[in-house]
């Protein structure tokens, strides 16, 4: 078994999310990086600060630059970030136009900022695979929802319901994130900018102008301060991921109790086999729902240890947020995409219309 679980050669097919780890994989990051350093290059160029020409060759060098990840790592080893080495490495490249790279800029601008075009990218994933849930519950009721359950309470028999009953009660939280996914977004696809210690200072006092013009470039918002220390927005970003992934634990879990021998309120397509048992058909994808949405809450807490930051800038604090935030993002999207095979799965939920269970009427 591999230390990342998502990526591991035997486990990662059952945890992983190729498509939200892709957008965090490290040579995207370096391309990130140098998204980041030309629109601050072409945004100093706009205020005058760097030549027309040596932005032009800038920008032709940043839309392939692509340095030696390990020289980068070692680097990485030394500073406490990959940012330091990378951009002695554009300097070097830059030759005659080192001084215009990486202008005035601040390790953590370039970071965050990649961070925030990561986000926007698996943000746009969640959206569509949100979209698509909701539309699969709908779809769900709309074939079973006049179909008899025992409504239960406590894991026991309460009084008779109906599927569509329990499949409100599996989409409304799911419709409610969707929603909130789109207030959240202005507030982690943010640029950071701020220089040094995050005043936007320095610049000729073009800093606000610089940023601006960067944000526009990227997608990005500009929050018109550095946002170094202040992590709410992520914070809350964390939250939701957590949210997300309980609404379809939640999905998971129910769908587990309606398959159990005895119970039978669902019948699932395929199933996992046991290596002891041929008889069994595990509701495998029920599980990893919940797998998934205690993962996502057990790391809730140690997310908000990283929102602590001291002063200007921390190391102790930025780094276990790097740990964190990108392994919730993938279990996420795992969740998705199993609570979208799960649904796909259903072929009969609930009793026959007009069954009339023991003791009901």
């Amino acid at each position: 078994m591999a230390v990342a679980v998502f990526e591991d050669a035997l486990l990662g097919s059952l945890f992983g999310d190729e498509a939200v780890a892709r957008a965090f994989a490290s040579e995207r990051t370096v391309r990130r990086y140098n998204e980041v350093e030309a629109a601050l290059t072409r945004a100093a160029q706009s205020v005058g600060l760097v030549p027309d020409a040596a932005a032009d060759a800038l920008v032709a060098l940043l839309g392939d630059f692509a340095p030696d990840l390990s020289d980068v790592a070692e680097g990485t080893l030394r500073d406490g970030m990959p940012l330091p080495r990378y951009a002695a490495l554009l300097k070097a490249a830059a030759g005659e136009h080192a001084r215009h790279a990486h202008l005035g800029s601040t390790s953590q601008d370039i970071i965050d900022t990649a961070l925030a075009l990561a986000l926007a990218e698996v943000n746009a994933i969640y959206a569509e695979r949100l979209d698509g849930l909701c539309l699969a519950l709908d779809r769900l009721s709309a074939e079973h929802g006049r179909r008899a359950l025992m409504g239960r309470t406590r894991m026991q028999a309460a009084l008779p319901i109906t599927v569509a009953d329990r499949i409100r009660g599996w989409a409304a939280p799911l419709r409610r994130e969707r929603e909130r996914l789109d207030r959240l977004r202005p507030r982690v696809e943010l640029l950071q900018f701020g220089g040094p210690v995050g005043t936007r200072r320095g610049w000729d006092g073009h800093g606000d102008e610089i940023a601006a013009h960067m944000a526009q470039a990227l997608g990005l918002t500009d929050p018109g301060e550095a946002w170094h220390t202040a992590r709410d927005g992520l914070g809350a970003y964390a939250a939701w991921l957590t949210q997300v992934s309980a609404a379809l634990g939640k999905v998971g879990q129910d769908v587990c109790l309606m398959a159990q021998q005895g119970i039978g309120e669902v019948r699932l397509a395929g199933g996992g086999g046991s290596s002891a048992m041929a008889h069994k058909r595990n509701p495998i994808d029920g599980e990893l729902l919940i797998t998934l949405a205690r993962y996502n809450a057990a790391q809730l807490g140690g997310f908000a240890q990283s929102l602590v930051h001291e002063q200007e800038r921390s190391g102790v604090s930025w780094a276990l947020e790097w740990m964190i935030l990108p392994p919730m993002c993938v279990a996420t999207g795992c969740g998705l995409l199993t609570a979208q095979r799960l649904l796909d799965a259903v072929e009969v939920i609930g009793a026959p219309e007009g069954t009339v269970f023991e003791g009901d009427g």
